[in-house]
This record gives C-alpha cells, structure tokens and sequence, in this order.
C-alpha cells in the first residue's frame, strides 16, 4: 500500500531528487515548496498521479498548516515528513546581521520544527509515521554560515527529543546531515569559481562530494520498514568529511597516510 511523503524544499535540488526516489518507490508525494513554478514544474516532469504540488513558505507556520491540510484532504494523512527546506544567507558573522540570523533560523530550524507540528498529532492518532529532518555537517561542526550552522546543531536536539517522546507511538525521528552536495544552490559559486567543487574534494577522504541522489538514498531508507529499529541518529551522508581530516593528520604524524 502506498504511504503518503510530505516533502518541503521540494523544487531544489535534493527536493527533486527526494520527490523522484519516493515516486520511483510507488508512494504518493506532496511536493510542497514556497516556489510554485518550481513545484508545477514537478508535475509537469513527474506527472500528477501520485504527486500533489503545495505552496507555502515553511517559516510561515499558519500557511504551511493550511496548505499541509489541503494536501491531506486530496490524498490522506501524513505517513512520511520530510522537513528539507533550508537555506543560508551569511557567510560568517562579520557578514551576518541580525536579519540575516533570524532568517536563517527561522527558515532552518523553525521551519522544520512548523512543518513537524503539522502532521505530529495525526502520527501519534494512527501510532505510526516517519519524519526524517534535513540537517547539516555545518550542524556538527563550524564550517561557515554561522547562523544557518546553529539552526542546523538545533535540529540534532531536536530530533533527539522527537525520538524520545514519540517513540511510544510507534514513530521514529532522524537527521540526514549533507556535507557538500552539488545542487542548484551552488551555481553562483560556481559562476565565480568554476573549479571549486574539484577543489572542495580534497577534503572529503573519499575524494569526492555528494549528488542530491546519495541525500535521498539515505532518507528512503531512514524512512523505510527496513530502519525500523533506528531513531534519534544524526547520519553523516558526507564521503567521510566529519570522520577527520587526513591533511591535518598527515602534518600531525609527518607519515603521510
């Protein structure tokens, strides 16, 4: 039987690709996103069967809810949240104002925790559902966009606290933390430094960096019966950037690893 999966941020990059892979496995998808060409489009590549487009901005609690609810009405309760909108605007904190830090905190962080809010008591009512939260590696260590990097470590608790309180319905909670992923998002960067995702892979041990694709493997399957058991985790999905950093290591030892 099919589940229903709420996605948001569905028109970016990884939203795409969330959208495709939750379709490719027969569920049916509510495609919401503050960009309504962007989620038209995804009817128009995807079709509408099985794919609801919403509109609304997920930092706007009151329109999420109704338009969550509109969705909910087409095509049934809520099995699967997805809470991937995001965004960052300042790079670091001599270019972050106090406009800038609550956007981004709002958009990050309370964002994910309206979105949640509009499918928790409907979950908890039918004592099942999987909510998987799009964080950061910024959340776990500082990389840039100071801002955007706290709203990313709030979700770590927060996961944490949804896994430990709706445990007892049946429901499980988890955190995907993308390091670099080649998306829309970069494209101004890379118009100015066209090399800079070569660059970048020095750093990831695997030598290289994720396509939106590896981000939506990884939710389908904290999503799916077969993670049924896990809850509560924060998953680096980040070719081995948070497990260290071998050219720091190489100066450490002065044995080349």
């Amino acid at each position: 039987m099919s589940r229903v999966v709420l996605v948001t941020g569905a028109s970016g990059g990884i939203g795409r690709a969330l959208c495709k892979r939750f379709l490719d496995a027969g569920e049916i998808v509510l495609a919401l996103d503050r960009n309504e060409a962007g989620v038209e489009g995804l009817v128009v590549e995807f079709g509408g069967a099985r794919l609801t487009p919403l509109v609304a901005d997920v930092s706007d609690a009151d329109a999420l809810a109704g338009a969550v609810a509109a969705g909910v009405a087409a095509r049934g309760p809520v099995d699967v949240v997805v809470a991937n909108a995001g965004g960052a605007l300042g790079t670091t904190l001599a270019h972050t104002d106090a406009a800038k830090w609550r956007r981004d905190v709002e958009l990050n962080l309370n964002g994910a925790y309206y979105t949640v809010e509009t499918v928790r008591q409907s979950m908890i009512d039918r004592r099942r559902g999987a909510i998987v939260l799009i964080g950061s590696v910024n959340g776990l260590t500082a990389l840039g966009h100071p801002a955007y990097s706290a709203a990313k470590a709030g979700l770590v608790s927060y996961t944490k606290a949804l896994a430990i309180e709706l445990g007892q319905y049946g429901i499980r909670a988890n955190l995907v933390c993308p390091g670099t992923v080649k998306t829309p998002a970069w494209q101004a960067r890379v118009d100015r430094h066209p090399q800079i995702f070569e660059e970048l892979k020095k750093w990831y041990p695997l030598g290289d960096v994720a396509e939106p694709g590896d981000i939506a493997d990884a939710v389908q399957f904290l999503a799916s019966p077969q993670a049924r058991v896990i809850t509560g985790v924060a998953l680096p999905v980040d070719a081995g950037l948070m497990a260290g950093n071998r050219m720091m290591a190489n100066e450490l030892t002065l044995d080349p690893l």
